[in-house]
């Protein structure tokens, strides 16, 4: 019961005319949705490409359709995680079990990093994957078009389920966590291409969010033992990391030069 009436009072939080006008009016609150969009920015740039393949095999207009139900599956679906995770965050062992996971999700980055590094050192990789869905077994029973969706809409909320995971290691704010969360999905279908871009130029970018993920993995499990980071040291550490990926690549495009 105690857990219920949490995730009731946090689905409260939402239609709460103070709460909104507090956090526009923040200006750390909108620091902290802007590392949020870009978070979701870095770590989704792939998860479009991944997208666009589940639909290139339908016609244009099909298409759009397509991933149009599966954005909005997929804003239904952050409003569930948010509204529930938020409450569900409050239990230390749901922090320990995120903030655990979140250390996993770069550990296991890292070791498939290197090891796919030390494997193209010693032979050329084929990178050709097959662009056929795997729906022909549902698409018997309701159609290529909505197996399509389907599968779109399971590849929303894997992909969701790690954003919103760092999400709650960046801030416990309903608010901040909505609309970061919102901003960011449309981050992954609007402007992934610009990403994909910035990213081909400046490949480190991807390591970079990954030791973000692993910074909010141990930011939240500091929270355990009443140790707070704060939002400028939180800010700094962001930028940081950016800033130093940037000054990283060149130093090595000069390198090469």
């Amino acid at each position: 019961m105690e857990i219920l009436k949490l995730i009731v009072d946090t689905y409260a939080q939402f239609f709460d005319w103070h709460m909104w006008v507090d956090l526009f009016t923040n200006p750390v609150a909108w620091g902290l949705i802007g590392t949020l969009v870009v978070m979701e920015g870095l770590l989704s740039a792939d998860n479009a490409i991944a997208l666009a393949v589940q639909v290139k095999h339908l016609p244009e207009k099909q298409r759009k359709k397509a991933l149009m139900y599966g954005l909005w599956g997929a804003y239904f679906f952050r409003f569930l995680a948010i509204g529930i995770g938020t409450a569900l965050v409050k239990l230390w062992w749901v922090k320990l079990v995120g903030g655990l996971y979140l250390l996993w999700m770069a550990f296991k980055f890292f070791k498939e990093h290197f090891a796919k590094k030390r494997q193209a050192d010693n032979e050329e990789e084929d990178g050709e994957e097959s662009d056929k869905p795997k729906i022909s077994g549902l698409a018997r029973y309701i159609g290529i078009f909505w197996a399509t969706v389907v599968s779109v809409e399971m590849m929303d909320i894997a992909f969701s389920v790690d954003s919103v995971l760092a999400a709650f290691g960046i801030s416990d704010h309903v608010g901040i966590l909505l609309l970061g969360g919102m901003l960011g999905i449309l981050m992954m279908r609007g402007v992934a291409q610009l990403f994909t871009k910035l990213m081909e130029k400046v490949p480190e970018l991807e390591a970079t969010a990954y030791i973000l993920i692993g910074f909010i993995g141990v930011k939240m499990l500091l929270t355990l033992v009443h140790i707070h980071i704060s939002h400028p040291v939180f800010f700094v550490f962001v930028i940081g990391c950016i800033v130093g990926t940037f000054v990283l690549n060149k130093m090595k495009q000069k390198k090469h030069a």
